[in-house]
């Protein structure tokens, strides 16, 4: 079994910055790529960003420039800056092995005045 625990969401204003951290534990052989998704009301969950166990990473083009993904092992961690409202949503971590996609329990980021 393989939990993502995540961290570091919460409120901020509009242009300020926000680190999101996800630690995977558990029964993890060989991974993949780590990535974060978010979604909010009445909307599909998206991709943010995703690195590859190679060290690639993969933007969405509305935070391309702000955003950061970075991985050590298990561990990924999501630099958000220049936050703007339209980044309010729930954060979710996820980690791909060979055969398997996790997910994490979400974490909430509201960007607000």
């Amino acid at each position: 079994q393989v939990q993502l625990v995540e961290s570091g969401g919460g409120l901020v204003q509009p242009g300020g910055s926000l680190r999101l951290s996800c630690a995977a534990s558990g029964s993890i052989f060989s991974i993949n790529g780590m990535g974060w998704y978010r979604q909010s009301p009445g909307k599909e969950r998206e991709l943010v960003a995703a690195i590859t166990s190679g060290g690639s990473t993969n933007y969405a083009d509305s935070v391309k420039g702000r955003f950061t993904i970075s991985r050590v092992n298990a561990k990924n961690t999501l630099q958000m800056n220049s936050l703007k409202p339209e980044d309010t949503a729930v954060y979710y971590c996820n980690l791909d092995t060979l055969n398997n996609r996790y997910w994490g329990q979400g974490t909430q980021v509201t960007v607000s005045s």
